[in-house]
């Protein structure tokens, strides 16, 4: 039996796969060329989440190759469609990961220009992909009897400039102006009339990716937790940010955040507000080689470089700088006040750094240090950079500096930044519990958080994961689902593999692997599409790679199980109030599958009315926390705001109303010059939201005649609501039954609970399964 490669691609409207066999002497899958024995090109027109498995399994069988065959998967990382890449990429690291083999990565672009190579194309070639946006993804190759070489970097080009662009490239690369180009790319299907007219147009055949093209290409990587996508640029989001903080006149002067402990310090890119701040440390710290105003003020608007800062409160106690350039960040600044050291805080700072620098493209980390400065450089080692080298009379003082190079620091179990959570209930400790079959492994990534959990035939919870990404969207004030997109597809084989160990250790053996498993489960909807797709794609591969079943599950009815989280002996019928960010609504749950909305809000959900009151107090985001801090320490009667739809005599929510009567509430005091009672405002808030809650609920319990109560989502862990909740259903002779607090936000715990019930059924997904947006919980699935 040979070894084989596993090539994919779905960056823009093709699914392109290629099946390659290694050389029987191959030592190295990274370099070794590989023989297309399959290769299939089709349009995909937007849909190779549902069809890409099933073109994986075709060239496989063509070729008469078994997936105990793969000895590595290639994948395009584009650039490229920023979804189609991610599809791509995610059901690449699922695949990899069940399969134990690497995983590699190449640019769709060169496999573009290889294929163009193999067909006899030669001399200089210009590959343009379409970037959307009226923009396109240009790269200058040179074409010989040895290859495809690539002469520019990954870049994102407006069209009306590419005429600009093209013709400085060719200068700096060629030397010649009159160079005579041959030009490919799918970026040809819009914008053939503008190229057409800068060299000779090759034949449509050569213009999409192709497997023989991605078997050719240059590869990268082996580990499927840090293989990423080729981004050209930062989020939309960061970018205007970044263009906002670095003008004085429009930066923040107190930006905060609800999510870092009182007391903590906090971390946001730097604005051009404290480069004051910054130059005084310089000066205290970096003696003649302190940068003045107006270096540090001409840094924050460049688009390649990327500046973090440290604060305690207001007080800028730290920062560090970077240039992306050519796959290196080069660290240009790092320091951290004197008194405020030791406490992690410069490791913390160069950790954005790298984020930042990984997302554009960045592999590798370089810096200059003092040759005297031994704690410094022993620091650098302790993150893997190496000395390469040092640089004679850097300093100013003539000094020399050391040069150390290395990868950018990544843990064992990735999970990009983000803050993780392992429950309780599973808390990685050996023990002696003996797991009844089935074991299902569940994923959610329908919003900011990637989650994963193991549960047993049983309902035992052998591990339950949260990576949270609450810290990258805070300082936006909500999220992003561009950035949210990014941050599951770092984390979800973080996320997953921790997941395996807690389990692991929980059975106690030494590790649990994909096949052996029963089944993957995944949230398929609702959720943001962005989010949903990377968890779907992943856990379609993973299923693929392990031969197992894939379960498909419906958020909100994941919230309606996390009930079975607190007492698993609950049955229905019973009533739902789901309240989240997204979700405001009482469902009756006639039965576990069986439910029947009652009403839903007719505009903004609870969650987001809480997130829009705390950004008008300017205390932050998430607002549900913070508002129920300060709730607690103010009068709840103090100020009278509607309780809209109260007595509708229907089971609609309305926020919107009660939301805009607080924000013109906080106007008008403001206006009047009088200071802001913090708490009695959100004391009463919050009163004027549980009433409404509280009151539509008793209704729906009359109505339907069900003597139990439940709760789930997010706001579900607000206390006053909970001792709301607990008041009405004491009072009235309700059973009540909530989610512990882990269970009330996204987890994966809960989905897991009912992909038991749906293993049990039968229920399974197809590998045509792909995400939705909006799907009825009333709509059996």
């Amino acid at each position: 039996m040979g070894a084989y490669i596993l090539a994919f691609d779905t960056a823009n409207e093709v699914v392109a796969v290629g099946v390659g066999r290694l050389p029987d002497d191959a030592v190295d899958i990274t370099a070794a060329q590989a023989e297309c024995v399959a290769s299939a090109s089709v349009s995909a027109r937007r849909a190779s989440n549902t069809t890409l498995i099933a073109r994986i399994d075709e060239a496989l069988a063509s070729a008469g190759v078994t997936k105990d065959q793969v000895a590595a998967v290639v994948c395009g990382r584009g650039p490229g469609s920023f979804t189609g890449v991610r599809i791509c990429m995610a059901t690449a690291k699922g695949m990899a990961s069940a399969l134990e083999v690497p995983l590699l990565g190449v640019s769709t672009l060169d496999a573009v220009a290889w294929r163009a190579w193999a067909e006899g194309v030669r001399g200089a070639l210009l590959v343009v992909a379409d970037a959307m946006r009226k923009e396109v993804y240009p790269v200058l190759f040179r074409l010989d009897d040895e290859g495809a070489q690539r002469l520019t970097a990954d870049a994102v080009v407006k069209v009306h400039d590419a005429e600009r662009w093209i013709a400085q490239a060719v200068l700096e690369t060629f030397g010649d102006p009159a160079t005579e180009l041959k030009i490919a790319g799918d970026g040809l299907m819009k914008y053939r009339e503008t190229f057409e007219g800068l060299g000779q147009v090759l034949d449509e055949g050569l213009w999409p990716v192709s497997g023989e093209g991605l078997l050719m290409a240059p590869r990268m990587g082996g580990n499927p937790a840090t293989l990423l996508p080729v981004y050209t640029r930062l989020s939309d989001a960061e970018e205007n940010e970044r263009i906002r903080l670095a003008d004085a006149a429009r930066a923040p002067k107190d930006l905060a955040t609800g999510v870092q402990a009182e007391g903590a310090v906090t971390y946001r890119p730097l604005d051009a507000e404290h480069v004051g701040d910054v130059v005084d440390l310089e000066r205290r710290t970096m003696g003649t080689d302190a940068w003045n105003a107006n270096l540090v003020a001409d840094e924050l608007p460049r688009k390649d470089r990327t500046w973090w800062a440290a604060f305690d409160g207001t007080r800028l106690v730290g920062y560090c700088g970077g240039l992306v350039v050519a796959g290196q960040v080069e660290i240009l600044k790092i320091s951290v006040e004197p008194a405020y050291r030791r406490r992690g805080i410069a490791r913390h700072l160069l950790g954005l750094v790298a984020a930042d620098a990984r997302d554009l493209g960045a592999s590798e980390c370089t810096l200059e240090v003092r040759v005297s400065n031994e704690g410094a450089q022993a620091f650098y080692r302790d993150l893997g950079l190496e000395l390469v080298g040092v640089r004679p009379g850097y300093y100013s003082d003539r000094e020399d500096a050391a040069i150390m190079t290395g990868p950018l620091p990544v843990e064992v179990h990735d999970v990009a930044g983000m803050t993780l959570r392992v429950d309780e209930v599973a808390n990685g400790e050996e023990s002696d519990v003996v797991a009844v079959q089935p074991l299902i492994l569940a994923i959610e990534s329908s919003c900011d958080e990637t989650a994963a959990a193991i549960i047993d035939g049983e309902g035992s919870m052998l591990s339950d994961v949260v990576a949270s990404q609450i810290d990258f969207h805070a300082r936006f004030g909500g999220v992003v689902p561009e950035i949210a997109s990014r941050k599951h597809i770092e984390a979800i084989c973080g996320v997953t593999d921790e997941c395996l160990d807690v389990a692991a250790r929980a059975l106690g053996r030494s590790r649990l692997r994909w096949r052996d498993l029963d089944a993957v489960a995944v949230t398929y909807a609702p959720g943001l599409v962005g989010a949903l797709v990377v968890g779907v794609a992943f856990a379609k591969g993973a299923a693929w790679g392990a031969d197992l079943p894939i379960i498909a599950v419906n958020h909100l009815e994941g919230h309606l199980y996390a009930n079975r989280l607190a007492e698993p002996d609950i049955q229905p019928p019973m009533v739902v109030s789901l309240v989240s960010g997204g979700h405001t609504m009482l469902v009756h749950v006639k039965d576990w599958g069986d439910y029947e909305t009652l009403g839903s809000t007719i505009d903004d959900a609870v969650g987001e009315a809480f997130d829009k009151v705390s950004k008008a107090l300017g205390l932050g985001y998430p607002g549900g926390p913070i508002i129920s801090k300060y709730a607690a320490q103010g009068d709840a009667k103090a100020i009278a705001f509607p309780r809209a739809l109260m007595h509708s005599g229907d089971l609609r929510f309305s926020l919107s109303g009660l939301k805009t009567a607080v924000t013109t509430y906080i106007n008008k005091e403001r206006e009047a010059g009088r200071e802001l009672n913090i708490p009695d405002i959100a004391a009463s808030f919050e009163a004027a939201v549980v009433d409404v809650q509280v009151s539509k609920a008793h209704t729906a319990l009359k109505d339907t005649g069900a003597r139990t109560f439940c709760l789930g989502g997010g706001v579900a862990a607000n206390p006053a609501l909970r001792g709301a909740y607990e008041a009405m259903c004491k009072k009235h002779g309700y059973r009540l039954v909530m989610p512990p607090l882990s269970a009330c936000g996204d987890n994966a715990a809960m989905i897991a609970e009912v992909a038991r019930d749906r293993f049990a059924q039968g229920k399974f997904a197809d590998w045509s399964l792909d995400v939705t947006a909006h799907a009825p919980l009333d709509e059996p699935y």
